[in-house]
């Protein structure tokens, strides 16, 4: 095993010289701190091999043995530490790869991106293997092509560091997109952090941070977030720090989740928002109704054709866009419809909220204001514009801004579960797990099922399940009445 671990930091080390962009001079500094990674004090004079070699296998191998040797504790959380500070030896520190970042930003706005991105997946934040298990399709609507995942790239938690993280009270760093998270050495409840780099950036006025999530579901899938641990605000200055962002990087989209609870994002605590470099869903859908905004006559606004409530704006100019962007998020928030279920307060509690996203079309900005409400009553106590039950076997998770632009991400149970469904439609099993079974013989009925097609039915299904989860997020649905009353509001912002 000596000889194995020897030869598998000499070809970690010339690997990071080759491929990572590491100094040569810094070939001996490299293999001696992992050496101390690894609890060892000597190495043997081994040349590279000769076959090309897979840099997260030769982690792997270099965790494995840290644990055989007791160097650190057979627990995931020990080994992702690990892993985090092996990789952060390759990894600009802070300073350089922010100097690096804007110093190819000077050429182009796209190769600064593509740098950070490429090195933070050559460094392991970016859990490429890990994404790459994901389970991914298309499924044509009247709406245009959704995007189905089934997210597996997750790691699920170990029960065992679940017991033994119960009593941790750490409150630092804050929470998971603190600055503090940049080179932190993470513990049982809280990832590594070591190799994690965030760009600092001007936005709007203030100190932000760009960096890319670990588990991608798009290119070049990114996060904005404050400086400062502050709640989420999605109100107007939101809408000119999106704006901001793309004014330095017109390539991206940029989103922000809404601000309220269910139909929020699952970190409401600290201000952020996600963009990246893709073409969702929801871009490529067209208005199907414009509307004229009397106040802002450079700002071209309509309907857009989507399962959801999303109302289009678009303008060169920026600060007419902001003003009707203004409009529409204060005529929403004391908007009230009670023949369509929206309310906007009950008891002083505020239920209307916004999903703004925004892009660029040349030289113009284009917004999409997505209407949300997070009401619950005894028939829907999960939420009114939430999936409803009949769907919740599918996806009972909040719809967040990912997911309103088009691209589904269901959860990791789903995997075995459908896969028990189609052999339950072709006759090689008796059941279904119970959440199922009535959707299930709903698809035996209604179909001709055989092993060649069974994937094809089942994979239809659950596309047309992902659009009745974004037909019950949407606040005006599209019936001739739901469409009416959008209609109605519309008039509100003249």
């Amino acid at each position: 095993m000596t000889k194995n671990i020897d030869q598998t930091i000499v070809d970690f080390v010339n690997w990071s010289v080759q491929e990572a962009d590491v100094d040569p001079l810094d070939r001996v500094y490299i293999k001696n701190r992992l050496l101390t990674l690894l609890g060892k004090i000597e190495i043997s004079p081994l040349s590279p091999s000769a076959e090309p070699v897979d840099a997260l296998q030769l982690l792997d191998d270099m965790i494995d043995y840290a644990v055989q040797e007791e160097v650190i504790e057979d627990l995931s959380s020990a080994k992702d530490s690990l892993g985090a500070k092996i990789m952060d030896l390759i990894t600009p520190s802070p300073s350089e790869i922010n100097r690096l970042f804007w110093s190819a930003y000077e050429d182009s706005y796209e190769k600064a991106t593509q740098f950070f991105f490429r090195k933070s997946q050559l460094n392991n934040y970016i859990k490429t293997r890990e994404i790459a298990k994901n389970i991914e399709y298309t499924h044509a609507t009247e709406y245009g092509d959704l995007e189905i995942t089934i997210n597996l790239s997750k790691p699920e938690k170990d029960p065992k560091e679940i017991a033994l993280g119960a009593n941790s009270s750490s409150s630092y760093p804050e929470c998971m997109l603190c600055l503090e998270n940049e080179g932190y050495e993470g513990h049982i409840t809280h990832p590594g952090r070591a190799n994690h780099r965030i760009i600092r950036m001007n936005v709007n006025g203030e100190e932000w941070g760009l960096q890319y999530s670990p588990y991608a579901y798009y290119n070049e899938h990114s996060i904005f977030l404050s400086k400062v641990h502050r709640k989420m605000n999605v109100g107007i200055r939101a809408i000119e720090n999106l704006l901001d962002i793309l004014t330095t990087f017109p390539h991206y989209f940029v989103g922000s989740n809404a601000g309220l609870p269910i139909v929020g994002g699952s970190i409401l605590s600290h201000d952020h928002y996600q963009g990246g470099r893709y073409t969702f869903p929801l871009e490529q859908s067209e208005i199907e109704k414009e509307i004229e905004l009397a106040e802002t006559p450079s700002v071209q606004a309509g309907i857009v054709k989507w399962p959801m409530s999303v109302i289009r704006l678009r303008s060169e100019n920026k600060e007419e866009l902001i003003q009707a962007a203004d409009k529409v998020m204060t005529q929403w928030e004391k908007y009230s419809n009670a023949s369509v279920g929206i309310h906007s307060h009950t008891d002083g509690t505020p239920h209307n909220a916004i999903t703004p996203i925004a892009r660029r079309k040349g030289e113009a900005f284009e917004l999409d204001m997505v209407l949300r409400n997070n009401r619950t009553s005894e028939d829907y106590p999960d939420g009114i514009f939430h999936p409803h039950p009949p769907v919740q076997h599918i996806k009972k998770e909040n719809i967040g801004l990912i997911e309103v632009m088009g691209l589904a991400i269901l959860p990791p149970r789903l995997k075995t579960e459908l896969e028990t469904v189609r052999q339950y439609l072709i006759g090689e099993a008796d059941s279904v797990d119970a959440i199922h079974q009535r959707w299930a013989d709903e698809l035996k009925q209604n179909n001709t099922i055989t092993a060649d097609n069974v994937k094809d039915v089942v994979e239809e299904a659950v596309g047309e399940v992902f659009l009745q989860v974004l037909k019950d997020a949407g606040v005006f649905k599209r019936d001739e009445e739901g469409m009416q009353a959008f209609l109605d509001f519309a008039q509100t912002l003249n």
